[in-house]
């Protein structure tokens, strides 16, 4: 089991992370929260949680093990893959996660693509008794982001909200409602106009 990794941050996606470990590359899947705390170039730690598969090996990766185990503990509800599982901690940081399923708030918990309201209940029931062993989340706001590259920052934005499980045409819509952020600086990170798109698509 791979429990975290230190390495040098050498690109990001949407959804992704590379990390340089003394030569060797590893790519990690991650939340837009773990993307928007790294920077290419420098040193970062993720927390990961690997998945097996007979066909497949997947590498996920996360800002914080509260975040990890989130990831873990929503894969332990019936029905709920890790694809599901990453959507739930993208839209839901652990103290948001933890606070839907104590109070069984169905609403939020729909919110993320994949979940309708049986599954909701359904994880309501599965995990209220586990939630509460989830710690906070660490607030991320001091962060550098990753700089996103040149002219595909849509590109990266529209292909990481269809990975999580939005339709074509809806990660399309909220890539134009946050194109003013770009705009106003070039700058901003794609973890950041991830999580700008998301919030905007949980409204």
């Amino acid at each position: 089991m791979i429990d975290r990794l230190t390495g040098t941050v050498t690109a990001v996606g949407g959804t992704w992370v590379v990390l340089d470990l003394s030569g060797f590359g590893v790519r990690a899947l991650c939340t837009p929260a773990t993307v928007a705390a790294v920077r290419v170039g420098e040193s970062a730690t993720l927390h990961t949680s690997l998945v097996v598969r007979e066909d497949s090996l997947t590498l996920y990766g996360f800002s914080d093990a509260d975040e990890r185990d989130a990831f873990e503990l929503v894969q332990s509800a019936s029905g709920i893959g890790p694809k599901i599982a990453q959507a739930v901690v993208s839209v839901l940081p652990p103290d948001d996660l933890r606070a839907a399923i104590s109070q069984g708030n169905i609403a939020a918990l729909t919110r993320v693509p994949g979940i309708g309201p049986k599954g909701a209940q359904k994880m309501v029931i599965e995990l209220k008794d586990k939630v509460n062993a989830l710690g906070a989340i660490p607030n991320l706001g001091g962060s550098r982001p990753s700089l996103p590259q040149p002219g595909d920052w849509r590109e990266q934005v529209a292909s990481g909200l269809e990975s999580l499980g939005w339709g074509s045409k809806d990660a399309a819509a909220a890539v134009d409602r946050v194109a003013h952020l770009r705009e106003a600086d070039e700058t901003i990170g794609i973890g950041d106009l991830m999580r700008a798109a998301l919030r905007s698509l949980a409204k």
